[in-house]
Order: structure tokens, then C-alpha cells, then sequence
């Protein structure tokens, strides 16, 4: 069990305490920017400055096996709930939820709406051409998908794009070059060549073999006692640094300068978010599974063994509790990648899980919605494309046995595990024929990585040796089912052509759409392949070949058809691009790769070499340019808006407030900018102000005072706190505040301190929020300076200006001109005041809550003017809306309150007498809440 006092434990597997908001940094023995040769003198100053500026050291974990640590198993408790989630030796996760206090379900509204930092949302907008790398992690059935949609980004924009995956697949990838050929790109270019590899490391078939028995390269206890989890923590070590590197090293074919621009990954890669948090770098997430939590189903690879929850809330907390298992099975190997090699604070228990959830990261699943429709708490940032199929190879012929074969009886069955590694293929081949005979069909048996075959093969069968492209096999009617392990790329093409399709999972999210396909009538319950034997597969057999699925498969296979998932799928990209901090303020039509502090210009490759080489500046007062930043480290003020992992939490430990939540869940966009833009981080650190009178004006008289910041180590206090009883004054004060104006003038106060408590719940969090922001970096200034803020992105710097250098050759003098002489008006010294004035405003405009003041259109912001006495005036017009619905489900109790009071002294009471009332009156509300849901659905 994780808890708060676990401190001998490596770091990742800790709980943040509230105190804890000053600077993690590795343990000394850890940390690689520490001399080995430090002398004693040198320590000694290096260990004052630090703790002058509170910095922590942690122990951070190491690739190893930890023996103390339990990798398989996972387990928390609270006064609100324990949990439990475990691997069993099918490999999947099972999970127990206990709530010790009864709560409702989530309400079908709890989901917010989120909005993406600086999407381009006009008509028309096109996107410029991007160095684009794709990490995956898998077999070739995960990098045929993406395959597909690098030829799409190609052809239709002329992106550059890099796969970084395993060596397996090195040919594979290279070799699609082929379907470039001949095409020219938007700028009369040739697109052949675009598509290039990168070689990460990891061997698939070690791998494949490894997630037959461990899910996600979670490890089970046999692997633990056999040796399997140290390879393979290794080799995950291994695949990060790849992927790393694949942002920025030269293309290992050509030669060719490559810095990355944008990341596409799938989450077994794991890197994916780290490594665009230290490049500044976009980071759009896709899968073949369901990976976002939802109320709509459990986490695919997990079984819930027992809950006393609602439904809804178990399904959400099920991806919580794979979160957490995950982490504790890797995020050791993850925290000393982010220290030692992207120089990134380490993550604990309460940062590392849900990251990718928490920062509300794109996504596009490429799955059909014939077989999985969106779910309504999937918002904005989340779509669904359909499938990706690559195009197939015209040239392929197959062998004349083939031929005779096909030509011979009936169209057979197809029975392959694909890149499956099978333990016992012997006995696996004889299950396969006997099945066969039983169910009285023919059957095409693919050898694959697992090897079957290799006993006497009967007449009915026929044994696939090599690679036979499904997309030519599963078509023209040449089979007349498929028998496969449910992989998303082989499950794909079965069902576009109509076929019935048997799934025997192995591992992963194969079981998922075994039961996809069964639930759509298309294909038998999934056989696990541990339970498969002749009797189970005979009948399998004989139902894929009835009228009923061949129906059902049809049905699929039109709605299929009828979707363009390559074309979704490179649309959903650009739509979640922060295109508006991309693009290069002289050309707007180049992607900006430079930003010059002293201009307040982002500059694109070509514009910055030839400023450059007419010395009009240096590159050395450029900076990288980071189009997207991320607060990895940012705390949860809001348990809803704060991920799996943040709700899971809040139900343990059942905080105060929680009622409130799960009944009338906090509303508002949340906004994906949890980390101010370069542009304005010098800016906000000087004009601090005010925000602490916003409650003031409203009525509200409970306002803390801030400390004096006068270092790092005060402003991290004072920031911290702001956070903290933010979230507190904010929630309590939805009780608080209509008690306290009941005591003063009975019902009448009561209703006004409804209103003030929900100004408070918005304000107070966004006043907590600026202040964790602004107060560290003004200590800061005068004290510690971290090292580890040193600007990661420094591996982009070379190879950008390369690419820089060799972009201007392909410029006319004319263009070459024109670019000059806006350039010039662009940097006289009024347009250079004119625009640290703007930024000044929109830092003032952030830090009274204003978010729209992060946004880089400044036609899509509030005028420049608006204050925060504005933003509170309109959020008392909305509550004056919403304030009776909220008083009459508490106005009984909260007239009582007053009745009670009215001739008591209006000072405030004894903290123990107020926490007293505020609980009563927090559990009134609460039993109501229960009360009017049971009632609602008929129970």
C-alpha cells in the first residue's frame, strides 16, 4: 500500500504532501549534473543554496528490479475507499472497489469542456509543413496503422515524417517510400523520400512474448521470479532514450538534418509525454484501444472482480487503478529517464499517473464507431477517425500451392496469431487441426511468430509461410472467416471485408474486441488462449460460418466502408495543433522554429538565416522556439477536471466537499494552458497584483493575507498556500458562506452568501492557481535559480539552424526581399514597445484570472482593458441566474441556521463550533443530493 509516510520509498511511489511545493531534484548519487569530482568546499555551497531555496532531494529509482516493491500488485485505502488492483496469470488486471461511505454516481454531466491552447478554429486553415515523428511500440499490427497515416500527412500536406520504432520494422517502414513515388508535394517538391525510420531499440518478438504473460509491460509474478521484468525494464529504458534521440538525430539514411516540430505516439511508448514537456513540443496521442477514462466502460484490460460503486464510477475508477498499477510497475524507470537524461523534476504517485489525462492531451482512436461510439464524457480533445489501412501492395503474387489450394473446395478459414510469440506451438497445432476436422471446414493456418505447424499437416489444410498481405487474402471472397488474436490492425481488415470474424486473445486489448465483435453479432464469445481446446475452437468455427455472422460482418463491413479514417484521422492532428503559436510573425505561412526575446518575434527557419547572414541578428539571441508547454507538476485544485487518478483520490480520502462535487460537479471550460507561454513568463514575474481583493468586493470577509516572499524557498510557501486554501476557502465556502450571512440576516443572508459562494468556488481556486505561478518565480529571482530549468530543447538548436540554412536556398531574391522588408517594419523600436506593451496587458489580464489572456489570437481574447472587477461582475450575473435552484436544495436548513443564530454576536465562532455546522450542513445537502437520485430513477 502507498501512503503519505511511505518516505523510504523511491519517490515515484509517494503522495505529494501539501507542503511539498518547492523543487524536486534526484539524489545526489542520481543526479548526472553533479560532478564526480565535486570537491568538499563546493558541496558544501551547493547543499546552503539549496536549502535556501527548498529544494528536495528524492531517491528517484533505478532500472533494476526493487525487490521491496510489488510490481504486480497494487493497493489503497481511506476513509472513503480501498482499492485493490492485481495481475493474474491471463494477464489482465483485476480490480476491487470498496466505498466506505455510499456516494452517488457521476452525474452524466460531469465531464467539462475543455479548450485547447491556441487551436486555430477558422475555416480553412492550413497547417505548414511539419517534421513530424510517430513513436511506437509494438508489433508490425501497430505500425502498419500509422504507416498508413504518415502517407496521408505526406500526400496531403508534405509533412516530413519520421516512425521511430523497433529494427524489425525497419524495411517495412523505409520501403513504403515506394507509395510516394511520382507524387509531388504543395510546393511542387517530390514527397519520396519523406517517410524515414528511426531505429529505438527493443526487440517486438521479446516483447510480444513478455505481453503474453504481462499486460502492458506490467509484470506478473512469474516474470518476477524468472527474470523476464529485468530485461524488459531494461529494454523500456532502452526504447525512451530512442525515442529521445529520434527527435533530433540526423536521418541515419541520408544524412539529413531532423528536428522534430510535433509527436504522434501511442502510450506504450511511454516517453511521449515527457519528452514534449523538455522540448516544448506538441503531442498528439493515438490508439487502437480505449486509453481515456469514461463512464461508458471499463479500462480494457481490466476485470472487475467487485464493487459496491455505481456503475459509471466504477468504470471511471478502473482507469485510475490501471493508471496506478502501471506507474508503480514503471514510473521508477520513467523518473530517472525525466532526471537523468531530459533534466525534468521526477514525478510521484500523485503526478506520474493520469499525466496524459490531466494535462487533457489530444487523442484520436482509430477504431470504427460501427463497433465503439464516442462516449458523452469524451470532450473536445478526444475523436475517433475510424481505422487506418494501408494501402495494398498490386505487385504481390502468391505461390501456385496457394493457388491450387484456394481453387481446390470451399473458401477455408484464416487462422493466424500474427506477431504472437505461442509457448507450446506444438500443442497449439494439434488444437488448431483437430478443431479443423471437427467443425468439418477448411482452414489456412499461418505459421507467424508463433511457429505452428510442423506436425503432418492434413489435406484440408494448407500452412501460410512468410508474409501474405491480408488485404489481399481477406478479399475477393478468398476466405470465408478469420480466426485471429484480436489485433487491431488484423481485426480491422477481417471486418472491411465482411468476415466473421474468432478472437483468441493473448494479451492487451485483444479481449476487448473479441467482445466488441461478439456484442455486434459478428464473431463467437473471445476464447482466451489458455482456455482453447478442440471443443471450444470446433464450435467457434461452425458459428463463424452461419448465415447469422455472416450477416452481422456484412452490416459492419458498410459502415466501415463508409469512413475515411486517414483523412479524419489527419484532420483531428491539425485541429489540436496550437497553430496560433506556431506560426512565424514576418511569414505566417512557415512554421515558426525561433523566438527572439528582445523582439517579441517568432521567426521561421528561412526569415531567421537570412536575418542572419544580413546581420541584422545573431543566433545567439535566439531561443528555440516551444510551441506548447505542460505543468507536469501542476496540482489538482479540482478533482473532476484533475484526471482518474485525482478522483480516485478525493473519493480514499473523502474530502471535504465531496458531496458538492459528485452531485453538482464544478462547471466551466477547462483550459489546457497549465504552463505560461515563454512569451509572457518574464512578464508575469513583475506585475503580480490583486488578486486577493476580488473576494473582497464581492462581500466576502474571510480574506488570508500573504506572507512576505523574499526567496524561492518563501515564494514556493506562499504559493502553495494560495493553492491549497483556494481549494479550500473556494469548496468550504458553498457551506460556509450562507451560514455566515444566515447568522447575520436569517434567510435573506443566507441567499446572498449562496451567491458569494459560488463567485468563491471559481475565484478562490484561479487566485491560488496565479499565485503558485508568480510567487515561486519572484523568489526566485532573488535567490536559487534551478538548474534543472536550463532549456532542454538546446538538442533542437543545431539541427534547427541547419535546417534553417538549407530552407533559405530554396527562397527567391524576391522573396528574399520581401521578407527583408517586413522584417524591418516589423522591428523598428515602436513596433518592438508596441508589442511588450500588449504582452504586459495580457500578463495583467492572466493574472486576475483572465484565461483568455493565454490565448496568441488576440482577436479571439477580451479587450485589452478588461479588468477583474469586470469578470466578477459577470459571474455574479450568471450566479444571480443560477442561485435559487442551489438555495432551494439548502434553504430549509440554512434558514434554520439563522433562526438559531439571530441573537448570537455576528464575529465569527470557535473553528470547531463552524467545522460542526459546515458538516452538518454539508451532509443535509448530501442526503438531499442521494435522496432526489434514488427518487429520479425509480428506486
Amino acid at each position: 500500500m502507498v501512503t503519505k509516510d511511505d518516505s523510504n520509498k523511491p519517490y515515484y511511489l509517494q503522495q505529494d504532501s501539501e507542503e511539498e511545493q518547492g523543487i524536486v531534484l534526484p539524489a545526489e548519487e542520481d543526479d548526472p549534473t553533479i560532478p564526480p569530482d565535486e570537491s568538499k568546499k563546493d558541496r558544501k555551497d551547493r547543499v546552503e543554496k539549496e536549502k535556501k531555496a527548498g529544494v528536495k532531494r528524492v531517491k528517484v529509482g533505478k532500472v533494476e528490479v526493487d525487490p521491496s516493491v510489488d510490481y504486480a500488485n497494487f493497493t489503497s485505502g481511506g476513509p472513503g475507499l480501498d482499492s485493490k488492483a492485481v495481475l493474474d496469470d491471463m494477464g489482465m488486471i483485476n480490480i476491487w472497489v470498496n466505498l466506505k461511505k455510499p456516494l452517488p454516481d457521476l452525474p452524466k454531466d460531469y465531464a467539462r469542456p475543455v479548450k485547447e491552447y491556441a487551436v486555430d478554429r477558422r475555416e480553412g486553415v492550413k497547417c505548414p509543413p511539419l517534421n513530424i515523428v510517430i513513436f511506437i511500440v509494438g508489433s508490425r499490427g501497430d505500425v502498419q496503422p500509422y504507416m498508413s497515416l504518415a502517407l496521408h500527412l505526406i500526400t496531403t500536406h508534405s509533412h516530413r515524417v519520421r516512425i521511430a520504432t523497433h529494427p524489425d520494422f525497419k524495411e517495412f517502414v523505409i520501403e513504403g517510400n515506394k507509395y510516394l513515388r511520382g507524387k509531388k508535394g504543395i510546393d511542387g517538391e517530390s514527397l519520396e523520400g519523406k517517410l524515414e525510420y528511426f531505429d529505438v531499440g527493443g526487440n517486438p518478438k521479446e516483447l510480444m512474448a513478455y505481453m503474453v504473460k504481462n499486460p502492458g509491460l506490467l509484470p506478473g509474478m512469474a516474470s518476477l521470479t524468472n527474470g523476464d521484468i529485468s530485461s524488459k525494464r531494461k529494454m523500456t529504458s532502452e526504447m525512451l532514450e530512442g525515442f529521445h534521440q529520434s527527435t533530433y538525430t540526423p536521418d541515419p539514411v541520408t544524412g539529413r538534418p531532423f528536428a522534430a516540430d510535433a509527436i504522434i505516439s501511442n502510450p506504450p511508448a511511454f516517453g511521449h509525454v515527457h519528452i514534449a514537456e523538455a522540448l516544448g513540443l506538441p503531442l498528439h496521442m493515438s490508439f487502437t484501444m480505449p486509453w481515456s477514462p469514461t463512464t461508458a466502460f471499463n479500462h480494457p484490460l481490466v476485470n472487475v472482480e467487485q464493487s459496491n460503486a455505481e456503475k459509471g464510477l466504477t468504470n471511471y475508477l478502473s482507469f485510475a487503478l490501471a493508471e496506478m498499477l502501471t506507474w508503480q510497475g514503471l514510473g521508477d524507470v520513467i523518473n530517472s529517464f525525466r532526471s537523468k537524461t531530459l533534466f525534468l523534476e521526477p514525478l510521484s504517485m500523485g503526478s506520474g499517473p493520469s499525466i496524459v489525462d490531466r494535462l487533457k492531451i489530444p487523442w484520436t482512436y482509430c477504431w470504427s464507431q460501427g463497433l465503439i461510439e464516442k462516449p458523452k464524457d469524451w470532450k473536445e480533445h478526444i475523436d475517433i477517425s475510424g481505422f487506418y489501412f494501408m494501402e495494398g501492395d498490386q505487385t504481390f503474387q502468391p505461390e501456385q500451392e496457394l493457388k491450387e489450394f484456394l481453387k481446390a473446395g470451399d473458401p477455408p478459414i484464416y487462422i493466424g496469431f500474427g506477431s504472437v510469440v505461442v509457448e507450446d506451438a506444438a500443442a497449439m497445432t494439434k488444437t488448431i487441426f483437430d478443431a479443423v476436422k471437427s467443425a468439418k471446414v477448411r482452414a489456412l493456418v499461418s505459421a507467424g511468430w508463433g511457429g505452428l505447424g510442423g506436425a503432418e499437416v492434413p489435406d484440408n489444410v494448407f500452412i501460410l509461410e512468410g508474409n501474405i498481405p491480408h488485404d489481399w487474402l481477406f478479399s475477393e471472397g478468398r476466405v470465408s472467416a478469420v480466426c485471429h488474436h484480436g489485433g487491431a490492425g488484423t481485426t480491422a481488415i477481417g471486418l472491411r471485408n465482411g468476415l466473421p470474424t474468432i478472437v483468441v486473445p493473448f494479451f492487451g486489448d485483444q479481449a476487448f474486441w473479441g467482445n466488441m465483435i461478439h456484442k455486434a453479432g459478428a464473431g463467437p464469445a473471445p476464447i482466451p488462449q489458455k482456455t482453447l481446446n478442440v471443443e471450444n475452437l470446433a464450435k467457434a468455427l461452425e458459428f463463424a460460418i452461419s448465415p447469422h455472422a455472416k450477416s452481422a460482418a456484412g452490416e459492419m463491413a458498410q459502415k466501415i466502408k463508409s469512413e475515411n479514417g486517414e483523412i479524419k484521422g489527419v484532420e483531428s492532428f491539425h485541429r489540436h495543433l496550437p497553430l496560433l503559436n506556431m506560426r512565424c510573425d514576418v511569414d505566417p505561412s512557415r512554421l515558426a522554429l525561433w523566438y527572439s526575446d528582445k523582439l517579441h518575434l517568432r521567426l521561421s527557419g528561412p526569415v531567421a538565416a537570412l536575418m542572419v547572414e544580413k546581420g541584422m541578428i545573431d543566433w545567439k539571441d535566439l531561443e528555440v522556439h516551444r510551441a506548447k508547454e505542460y505543468d507536469s507538476k501542476r496540482r489538482v485544485v479540482d478533482p473532476i477536471s484533475g484526471g482518474a487518478t485525482a478522483i480516485l483520490g478525493t473519493v480514499t480520502g473523502y474530502y471535504s466537499g465531496i458531496a458538492q462535487i459528485f452531485y453538482n460537479p464544478p462547471k466551466g471550460i477547462i483550459n489546457t494552458t497549465t504552463a505560461i507561454p515563454r512569451g509572457l513568463i518574464n512578464i508575469v514575474d513583475n506585475i503580480y497584483e490583486g488578486m486577493d481583493n476580488i473576494p473582497r468586493m464581492i462581500g466576502s470577509e474571510e480574506v488570508r493575507e500573504k506572507g512576505k516572499v523574499d526567496d524561492f524557498e518563501s515564494g514556493v510557501k506562499e504559493g502553495a498556500k494560495g493553492v491549497f486554501y483556494g481549494y479550500w476557502d473556494g469548496i468550504t465556502g458553498l457551506v460556509r458562506e450562507p451560514v455566515e450571512g444566515a447568522k447575520k440576516e436569517g434567510f435573506v443572508g443566507a441567499i446572498k452568501g449562496m451567491g458569494r459562494s459560488y463567485v468563491n468556488a471559481t475565484v478562490r481556486p484561479a487566485i491560488g492557481i496565479m499565485g503558485a505561478i508568480s510567487l515561486p518565480l519572484r523568489g526566485a529571482t532573488k535567490a536559487f535559480k534551478n538548474k534543472f530549468s536550463a532549456p532542454q530543447e538546446i538538442v533542437l538548436q543545431q539541427p534547427r539552424k541547419l535546417l534553417s540554412v538549407e530552407s533559405l536556398a530554396t527562397l527567391s531574391e524576391e522573396k528574399k526581399t520581401e521578407l527583408s522588408k517586413k522584417f524591418e517594419d516589423m522591428t523598428t523600436p515602436a513596433k518592438v514597445k508596441e508589442r511588450n506593451e500588449q504582452l504586459k496587458k495580457r500578463a495583467k489580464r492572466l493574472l486576475a484570472g483572465d484565461a483568455s489572456a493565454l490565448e496568441e489570437d488576440s482577436s479571439q481574447t477580451q479587450s485589452q482593458g478588461e479588468k477583474g472587477e469586470d469578470l466578477v461582475e459577470k459571474d455574479m450575473e450568471k450566479i444571480s441566474i443560477q442561485a435559487p435552484t442551489q438555495v432551494s436544495a439548502q434553504d430549509e436548513s440554512a434558514s434554520r441556521t439563522g433562526e438559531a443564530n439571530a441573537k448570537a454576536d455576528t464575529s465569527r465562532t470557535g473553528e470547531s463550533q463552524l467545522s460542526k455546522e459546515e458538516q452538518e450542513a454539508e451532509q443535509r445537502g448530501y442526503e438531499r443530493a442521494l435522496k432526489e437520485l434514488k427518487e429520479r430513477e425509480g428506486r
